[in-house]
Order: structure tokens, then C-alpha cells, then sequence
């Protein structure tokens, strides 16, 4: 058995071939947490979860960069969606109502996003502000419901350790592309560091090798982040093992340790 902890099978990249994607998944007994980015793919991915059955469950919330929306032009993405969602402001008690499915395990993807950020110094305080209130309002619902959260953190690492120095939440950092000292700082905090397909991209292997295996949890992020050698363009679950054997490479233990102790982590934070 394997967790992805974060997956987009609710996506329109599998609008075409979904059940052949799924049947693969099962096959390979790959659990799932399908995390949402707004109000209608966490909607998708609930709906998702409870069609499929026992190895697929959902997070639900709204992506900072959705809640930055109104301070930058977004374009649409495909894989996504068909069109371009708008949705800037969150609304708790939809998500609320969303959250009464027994297949929602987390509050997530929610977080900070400075990678696109306006050009004027007042825009960008004004972007960083509305993002940092939209988590928290987030982060608060998922203390009221008990959950651990998804945090989708990009170019404010610093500032989200701030921010979770001063909130009893527990979670994983989603992606994790942050230096050894920021790693060790959320670990200290109780989080879990998320890894994928970006290690074949980002250089994070100073983390991989330092940071005890008990602290990682396994993702794909599909479709996006393809590993290297996955024989496909567009990722999906199998493709966890592209993963996995690198990370026993850079911390020399076996592929059956990497497999067995990062799906002991995601049991152990998401109660599945």
C-alpha cells in the first residue's frame, strides 16, 4: 500500500480516460486524498471520493492564488478545468457543508503564493494581506472541524513559518522546495514536508538526505510534476515509484523502507 497525499484526479486532464486511470491506481493499492484548489474542484473531488470507494478521499479549500485573484490577471488552466473559475473570497460555510462527507481527511490546498505577485509595492502588500486572511480564515475551520491541513506554500516560506508559530495546526507543507533550515523550522512546528516529482526539477536533496524519513509524506501532484522515467507526460499515482526510488537512493535505506514508513506518516496524519 501507498498514500499520495495530493492528487488532482477530479481534474479536466482525465476527463478522457479516468476509470482506465483509476483501475491502475487500485491495482498498484494506491490510496489517494484528491485536494481542491477552489469551491468546485473541492466539490469534484468529494463526489470523486465517494464514487470510487475506499482508496480515494478529498481535502477540500480554496488555492492562495485564487484568493490573490483580484490583484493579477490569471489565465485558465486546462488541466484544470474547462474555464476559468472565479473565486476570491471563501466562504466558510460552503466548505463547511462540504466537509460533512466522511471522504473529506483535510482542509487544503490553502496557503501563500508570491511566485506571481502584482508590480506596485501597495498591490503587493494589499495581495500578501488578502492571501494571509483567506488561510487563516482556513486555517481556523479546520481547527473548528479537527483536520489537519494541506498548505501550499511558494516563495514565503518565512512568512508562513511566522504565521504558524503562533496556530496550533498540524498538516504537510505540499511540494516542499525550501532550504534544510526551513525544513528543520517546520518540523520543529509538527508539520509533515511533502515530496514529489519536483526533486527531479528542484534541487532538494540536501532536505531528502538530513531530514528524518519519519517527517515526509509521499505526493504526486498530478497531473502536474511528472517524475523523470515515468514513460508518460501527464502524472498520475503509479508514478509514485520514480519517486520513492530516488529518495531511498539520496537517504541509502530500500525502497520498501521509503514505501513503508512515508504510508505509516499519511495513515497517521490524515486518519485514513
Amino acid at each position: 500500500m501507498l498514500v499520495d497525499t495530493h492528487s488532482h484526479l477530479q481534474f479536466n486532464a482525465y476527463k478522457d480516460d479516468l476509470d482506465e486511470v483509476v483501475k491502475r491506481t487500485q491495482t498498484k493499492n494506491i490510496w489517494c486524498i484528491n485536494v481542491g484548489t477552489n469551491y468546485l474542484s473541492s466539490k469534484d473531488g468529494v463526489l470523486f471520493a465517494e464514487k470510487y470507494g475506499d482508496n480515494f478521499y478529498s481535502a477540500i479549500g480554496l488555492h492562495p492564488m485564487y484568493a490573490g485573484a483580484e490583484f493579477l490577471k490569471i489565465k485558465n488552466d486546462d488541466n484544470e478545468s474547462k474555464e476559468l473559475v472565479e473565486e476570491n473570497i471563501f466562504d466558510a460555510e460552503k466548505y463547511r457543508e462540504l466537509a460533512k462527507s466522511k471522504k473529506v481527511v483535510a482542509i487544503g490546498e490553502i496557503g501563500l503564493d508570491y511566485y506571481y505577485k502584482p508590480k506596485t509595492a501597495t498591490k503587493l502588500a494589499e495581495f500578501k494581506e488578502k492571501q494571509k486572511q483567506v488561510f487563516l480564515q482556513q486555517a481556523d475551520l479546520a481547527k473548528e472541524l479537527g483536520l489537519p491541513v494541506i498548505i501550499h506554500c511558494r516563495m514565503a516560506h518565512n512568512e508562513m513559518i511566522e504565521i504558524l508559530k503562533s496556530r496550533n495546526l498540524r498538516g504537510v507543507i505540499h511540494c516542499f522546495t525550501g532550504t534544510l533550515e526551513q525544513a528543520k523550522k517546520y518540523v520543529e512546528l509538527g508539520f509533515y514536508l511533502g515530496i514529489n516529482g519536483i526533486i527531479f526539477k528542484f534541487n532538494i536533496d540536501e532536505v531528502i538526505k538530513n531530514i528524518p524519513l519519519e517527517h515526509f509524506v509521499l505526493e504526486t501532484d498530478c497531473p502536474y510534476l511528472t517524475p523523470v522515467g515515468a514513460p508518460e507526460k501527464r502524472n498520475e499515482p503509479i508514478f509514485m515509484e520514480y519517486t520513492i526510488q530516488k529518495i531511498a537512493e539520496l537517504k541509502n535505506i530500500t525502497v520498501e523502507e521509503v514505501s513503508q514508513k512515508t504510508t505509516e506518516n499519511a495513515k497517521k496524519l490524515f486518519h485514513i
